[in-house]
């Protein structure tokens, strides 16, 4: 008889659990199949930025460099610091690295110039080859990116 009690009593919690769900379920607002996210498919990477043109070749700065070290431009100017001039830094920083400053800036240095960085004039290096200034004004707009 105690099994039958417990049959019993364990039917009617079943009975009582199951019938909860059911209302549970009723009230609940039908939804369709669950749908699934598309699956993620391996995309191509976006392409990568092409690599900036080089202004100027390694060669060209470091002649640049080698031609400024032996002017007189060191007279005025300094690597890091102010002198009568700019420093080349400052020089860098302003100007981008583009043909168009280069081009800007050679004629500074070979027609000299004032008026940019004060009221002192640059005197003009008309017996410098243009090809030189090139290279010189091409190592100083380089130090912008050797920080």
């Amino acid at each position: 008889m105690t099994r039958c009690l417990l049959l019993a009593g364990f039917l009617l919690i079943a009975a009582t659990a199951h019938s909860h769900v059911e209302q549970r379920d009723q009230t609940k607002p039908k939804q369709g199949p669950v749908k699934k996210a598309p699956a993620k498919t391996a995309s191509a990477k976006p392409a990568a930025k092409p690599a900036p043109k080089l202004l100027a070749s390694a060669q060209d700065i470091a002649d640049g460099e080698a031609l400024l070290s032996k002017s007189d431009c060191l007279a005025c100017h300094k690597v890091d610091q102010k002198l009568v001039g700019p420093a080349y830094l400052d020089v860098a920083k302003k100007y981008p690295a583009t043909e168009a400053s280069v081009t800007q800036l050679c004629a500074k240095v070979l027609n000299g110039g004032a008026g940019v960085w004060g009221q002192v004039a640059m005197a003009p290096h008309p017996a410098l080859p243009a090809a030189d200034a090139k290279k010189m004004v091409q190592y100083i707009l380089s130090l912008n990116n050797a920080k």
